[in-house]
């Protein structure tokens, strides 16, 4: 409700008991802007209520409350009902004299007094008649906005201790308040939690009506045994049981998880049938590189399915552009075996694989990964697959950094056969 900073300022300002009232009243107005105003005019109810005040700071706190809405074309203030309640109940003579001047009007000599001044000036013997406090209640009521009857049945979700038990309790953590050491928040041993505007309701009951007793001319309903009644559900009932929907189903599991053999030859016969079912799989370009790691077997068929499709070339973009590993190449290396590939997609994964392996921080990875390239590249020079002269610089780069590894130096070998073959 009020940050630490603020509430100290505010018991700051109801220490003030040298100062007119008036004095102390600019202070306030400078300190809390006019929205603020009654939100710290509430926080002061509730240090009155908890009587966390003395005397000085009370009737500080009560001139602060009066003088809030003076200038105000109001019926009623929303203070009215604790300076009532307060004047019922205080024995403080003082205090009551000083309530009452706000209840009729206040001497045009007050606010240039300070506290003492008052205090001092007070005659034991002038003992002011109390008017007729339900014919004010009765005034502020007919001025005050509605409340719901539900919100104003709440109550203030946090009681003072006044026992004498409370004495013992253990003082709040010192980093309990961000103010600075010794604040007067701290001196109250205040919480933030205990000034709240949020009341707390009642719990209302609400009892499940009783059922309607059926009449003569009406249906009711029978309530058959449990025995009798289990339904026997037939879960094939509108399922989809089409070798299509099946095939579909093993897609997307084979993305997230390798299949059974089972399975994958579900996959295999599905598509031997049906050559458009490729189209309607589920497979997207986005989801090639998960297959591959996980199912390389599948996706070697499906891009086989799809090599006389426009959209080929999107999943060899993908294809080229994943990160490098033994199943994707033993599914171009198949790729390259089975179709004729395009001659710079083949260049282009074989750019890549040498960069990866240049790359890669981890020596005894970059040694695994080298030997799979040096067997893959081995492959598909002795099966002809690509032109050794189109990448020879390159590769022969390749196998010099790493000729430490023995398959490097053996494609090393291979390809200088090949140079002195070539006419």
């Amino acid at each position: 409700m009020l940050t630490p900073a603020e509430l100290d300022t505010l018991l700051g300002l109801l220490k003030e008991s040298n100062k007119p009232f008036e004095n102390i009243a600019q202070s306030f107005y400078r300190s809390f802007p006019k929205p603020e105003q009654f939100k710290v005019g509430c926080v002061i109810c509730m240090l009155l209520q908890d009587q966390l005040l003395t005397q000085t700071q009370r009737l500080v706190g009560f001139y602060l409350l009066y003088d809030i809405y003076r200038n105000e074309a109001l019926p009623t203030t929303p203070f009215v009902p604790i300076v009532l309640e307060t004047v019922e109940q205080t024995k403080d003579a003082v205090e009551r004299k000083f309530l009452l001047q706000f209840l009729t009007s206040p001497p045009k000599e007050l606010p240039k007094q300070t506290v003492r001044d008052f205090l001092a000036s007070h005659d034991p013997t002038d003992v002011p008649p109390i008017p007729d406090l339900d014919a004010f209640r009765r005034m502020h009521q007919e001025g005050a906005p509605e409340v719901s009857s539900r919100s104003a049945m709440g109550i203030r979700p946090t009681i003072r201790d006044s026992s004498e038990e409370a004495f013992w309790a253990r003082p709040p953590a010192e980093d309990s308040w961000p103010a600075e050491e010794g604040g007067a928040a701290q001196a109250l041993a205040l919480t933030l939690e205990e000034l709240t505007l949020l009341p707390y309701e009642p719990a209302w009951s609400r009892p499940v009506p009783p059922t309607l007793e059926a009449t003569a001319d009406e249906l009711f309903w029978l309530n058959v045994p449990h025995i009798l009644c289990e339904p026997m559900w037939d879960y094939t009932m509108c399922a989809d049981t089409s070798l299509g929907s099946e095939v579909r189903e093993l897609i997307a599991k084979g993305v997230k998880a390798p299949l059974p053999q089972a399975q994958q030859q579900v996959i295999f016969s599905g598509l031997e049938q049906d050559a458009k079912l490729v189209y309607h799989c589920g497979l997207t370009p986005r989801k090639l590189p998960d297959l591959v790691e996980n199912n390389p077997a599948i996706a070697i068929e499906v891009l086989l399915k799809l090599m006389s499709s426009s959209q080929i070339t999107g999943y060899f973009s993908v294809l080229v552009n994943m990160e490098m590993s033994l199943h994707s190449m033993e599914v171009v290396n198949r790729l390259t075996t089975a179709v004729d590939l395009p001659t710079e997609f083949v260049h282009l994964y074989i750019s890549n694989c040498i960069s990866s392996c240049e790359n890669i921080k981890d020596k005894y990875m970059q040694n695994r990964l080298v030997r799979l390239v040096c067997v893959f590249l081995t492959s598909l020079i002795r099966n002809k697959i690509i032109n050794v002269q189109d990448l020879f610089i390159e590769v022969q780069a390749f196998c010099i950094e790493f000729s430490r590894i023995r398959e490097a130096a053996s494609l090393f070998r291979l390809l200088k056969t090949l140079e002195h073959q070539q006419p």
